[in-house]
């Protein structure tokens, strides 16, 4: 029982999170799966945690968790050592190479994560986040088979937790299954209804099924959690364009340029407004 808490406890700490959504002009690969926090808290808890690591140098748990503060705070080698030490005082801490795995991905280290990811999941078959941050991996390589399948089985093992079914949902998505992408980005709005990507990737597949009301409605949400997300405000722009707004669709396309200048369904709809031509969508 107390091993199994240690796994509980260590699951809390850098979870795996909602992975970069598709933008409406093609794939957008982002790593978004350590949320970094540049608030202040996380250097009090990595005092903190210090502290219990010099009264108990063998807790795993404590250095995974002091682990997940530095990753939040964007310094992964200093994570990656505490990660480190806790798989070598437990070496069955599915989390901690998880969390490893995550911090990897964050610099770009992919064959050294997959090799973590793969650890964790030989440490416990049950650990769903695992097969999460596997997957999400896999996605961006262009194993999509392989990371639909690890999806499958972190649903199974955790029905209610809203990764998964984002990180599924992309999958389909990026295979032009769109009906199935909403059903799941559906999932996880019921799940978790206050955070920003899964309303932005639906309102993208619902403008592939031509829902447009319906996909303005859904970037609107997204940007009522987080307004500086210029992929919104471009997918909000198409949606509005195609309902022939073309006053509302500019404000969205040069709101997007604003928060990124580099935006390029905005700066396709922006040279489209002003009569550029172009396609509504790359090929």
């Amino acid at each position: 029982m107390a091993g199994r808490m240690r796994h509980l406890i260590a699951t809390a700490l850098v979870s795996v999170t909602l992975a970069a959504c598709q933008s409406a002009t093609g794939p957008r690969v982002n790593v978004a799966e350590v949320v970094q926090d540049t608030g202040g808290n996380q250097t009090t808890n990595i005092a903190s945690l210090s502290e219990v690591i010099s009264r108990n140098p063998s807790d795993a748990v404590a250095y995974n968790t002091r682990g997940a503060a530095y990753a939040r705070i964007g310094r992964y080698s200093d994570a990656i050592a505490d990660f480190n030490k806790a798989t070598q005082i437990d070496p069955g801490l599915a989390a901690a190479y998880t969390n490893r795995a995550l911090a990897f991905r964050q610099t770009s280290r992919n064959d050294a994560a997959l090799a973590d990811f793969n650890k964790a999941i030989e440490a416990n078959p049950s650990y769903a986040p695992a097969y999460v941050g596997r997957a999400n991996l896999l996605r961006v390589q262009g194993n999509s088979q392989q990371a639909l399948d690890d999806l499958n089985t972190a649903i199974r093992l955790n029905p209610e937790g809203a990764e998964a079914y984002h990180a599924r949902g992309l999958v389909y998505q990026l295979a032009g299954q769109h009906q199935l992408a909403i059903s799941d980005f559906d999932a996880v709005i019921d799940r978790n209804p206050y955070v920003a990507p899964p309303y932005t990737a639906r309102g993208q597949s619902l403008i592939q099924v031509g829902k447009l009301e319906q996909a303005v409605e859904d970037f609107t949400a997204s940007l009522n959690v987080d307004n500086r997300n210029a992929d919104a405000w471009a997918g909000r722009g198409i949606a509005l364009e195609r309902q022939g707004k073309k006053a509302e669709a500019v404000e969205s396309y040069q709101r997007a340029l604003t928060i990124d200048s580099n935006n390029a369904a905005a700066r396709a709809g922006q040279s489209r407004m002003a009569g550029g031509g172009g396609g509504l969508f790359r090929s």
